[in-house]
């Protein structure tokens, strides 16, 4: 396989850090919270849908990301329309590092072996009417 684009729809979400909890009786342990867990499997049953196999143990990859993130209901329509035109761009959370986290990290075994493998990524954030975020992961050699 040489390549493999999908859409994880919604919203863009962050990577949320590890809760660490500690017992009555002193012991502690740490848990992914519930919606970093929801969405990454979301982001597995987006490429899931694609059929595509994973990518060799061997392989360099290239990844490339696009957030776009929703407009608030407030906005007033000048700058929603420069929003969308991409004038505007989106410096709000989640931070463009916790996007690529929870979409590499749930990608891990499933489109690939790890995600050591991804060797060059690119990713923007945009605005858009249909919140979603797009997924494109190709060999290094396939320069798309």
């Amino acid at each position: 396989m040489s390549s493999v684009s999908f859409t994880v729809p919604g919203p863009p979400k962050g990577k949320a850090r590890a809760r660490t909890v500690r017992t009555k009786d002193g012991r502690t342990f740490s848990y992914t919270p519930d919606g970093t867990v929801l969405y990454e499997n979301l982001i597995k049953t987006c490429f899931y849908q694609t059929g595509a196999h994973p990518f060799d143990a061997d392989e360099e990859l290239k990844a490339n990301i696009i957030a776009y993130y929703p407009i608030a209901k407030s906005t007033s329509k000048k700058k929603r329309q420069q929003m969308l035109a991409g004038l505007i761009r989106p410096t709000k959370k989640p931070d463009l590092d916790n996007v690529i986290k929870s979409i590499l990290d749930a990608l891990n075994k499933v489109a690939y072996h790890d995600d050591t493998q991804i060797v060059s990524l690119s990713m923007e954030k945009f605005y858009s009417d249909s919140p979603r975020v797009e997924v494109s992961i190709s060999n290094l050699e396939n320069k798309s």
